[in-house]
């Protein structure tokens, strides 16, 4: 079972996918697949595979935990994710959460503070998975980490 049966799934680019929730399988199949690190954004280990960590280290793998907590996102959390992503420059990577919301939101931040994106292809990134608009809290984080990106 491929990574890219995963709930949600997005191929932003070669070396880039994204998505909601993974199974032990579609982990298990990473190094196979030629990534190098998985990034998961999940809290409290809230519909996460048992282990995941040690399945993904254990292939050789990088693995990053950043709890987002989906009900407060944080600029810290905003700020571990760039720093990881940085961190990862040209290597293959899968980032994900439950839904891909928080993902595709850090990355589209991420992606336009780097220059690899314009608001139009943020929004068309964001579009394709879910609406902030229907969550205040994500709006008004996303809108506040815009402002500060664009001036």
């Amino acid at each position: 079972m491929s990574i890219e049966d995963s709930y949600n799934f997005r191929r932003v680019n070669d070396d880039l996918t994204t998505s909601g929730v993974v199974s032990t399988a579609q982990l298990g199949d990473l190094q196979r697949e030629g990534y190098d690190a998985v990034i998961n954004l999940l809290p409290d280990r809230q519909n996460d595979v048992d282990d995941e960590a040690r399945i993904v280290r254990d292939q050789g793998l990088d693995y990053v935990y950043i709890p987002v907590d989906f009900e407060q996102p944080t600029r810290a959390d905003l700020e571990a994710f760039v720093e990881a992503m940085d961190a990862r420059a040209g290597r293959k990577v899968h980032v994900h959460c439950a839904a891909n919301y928080r993902v595709s939101a850090f990355y589209s931040l991420y992606a336009l503070r780097r220059g690899l994106c314009s608001e139009e292809e943020a929004d068309e990134l964001l579009q394709s998975v879910w609406d902030p608009a229907e969550f205040p809290v994500w709006m008004a984080f996303m809108t506040d980490e815009r402002s500060r990106t664009t001036s």
